[in-house]
């Protein structure tokens, strides 16, 4: 969910580049910066925030002001974990920036709504389905992946709506008419093209997704 310059206070704008600076060092200062020096693997990781980056170009306008976009938030969190899927995630919405989708005050504000919370959500569904679900390939498949993605997305948009709620921009009236019935729309295909990719690479190439442990989910039992 894309939100403009312009639409909200300047108090938004600014305190969202504060935050994002502190949750960027952090994530900066405990990122695991060894596995990109390894060649095949950075190309992996430019790569596919390359091939992310016309996703980002076919988007649909909800309401004006509000677009709606692919975000691959929980691709890049399952195949590098969040602290380089963060990384990567400010590499897309800056290359959006630069092609003139978005504006570099609203930078901050979007890589929160679009970057961080889906990625705490994707992260959060990896960590819970670890902890207490079985070591099974289906269920990182459709849990970890389709339903993680659609719940990251999800969220996202809940996130967007409530800042443009708080912020006076829309009524609850309006978004509960508007934008909630396109919710679980919306969240479809987000779930549709992650879990199918993922399930693409850890059939051919479980060595893409950082995520996926062959010992914990393919052995024998």
């Amino acid at each position: 969910m894309s939100i403009p310059y312009g639409l909200l206070a300047d108090v938004w704008y600014i305190s969202a580049a504060l935050f994002a600076v502190l949750l960027l060092t952090i994530a900066a200062s405990s990122a695991p910066w060894h596995q990109l020096r390894e060649s095949s693997r950075l190309h992996l990781y430019l790569g596919t925030c390359v091939l992310l980056m016309p996703l980002w170009l076919i988007k649909t306008a909800i309401l004006p002001g509000l677009e709606y976009h692919f975000v691959g938030a929980t691709l890049l969190t399952l195949m590098f974990g969040w602290r380089l899927a963060l990384a990567g995630m400010t590499v897309l919405i800056g290359s959006a920036v630069v092609n003139g989708n978005l504006d570099w005050p609203s930078y901050a504000l979007n890589l929160l709504v679009m970057g961080a919370v889906p990625i705490t959500v994707s992260h959060a569904m990896l960590y819970a389905t670890e902890r207490w679900l079985p070591a099974n390939f289906f269920i990182y498949i459709f849990v970890v992946a389709y339903t993680g993605a659609a719940l990251a997305v999800g969220c996202a948009v809940l996130c967007a709506v409530t800042v443009l709620w708080m912020g006076g921009i829309y009524t609850f009236a309006q978004l509960g008419d508007k934008l909630f019935p396109l919710v679980v729309l919306l969240m479809v295909p987000e779930a549709f093209v992650t879990g199918m990719l993922i399930t693409l690479m850890v059939v051919f190439y479980p060595g893409w997704v950082g995520t996926f442990d062959d010992q914990r989910y393919l052995r024998r039992r």
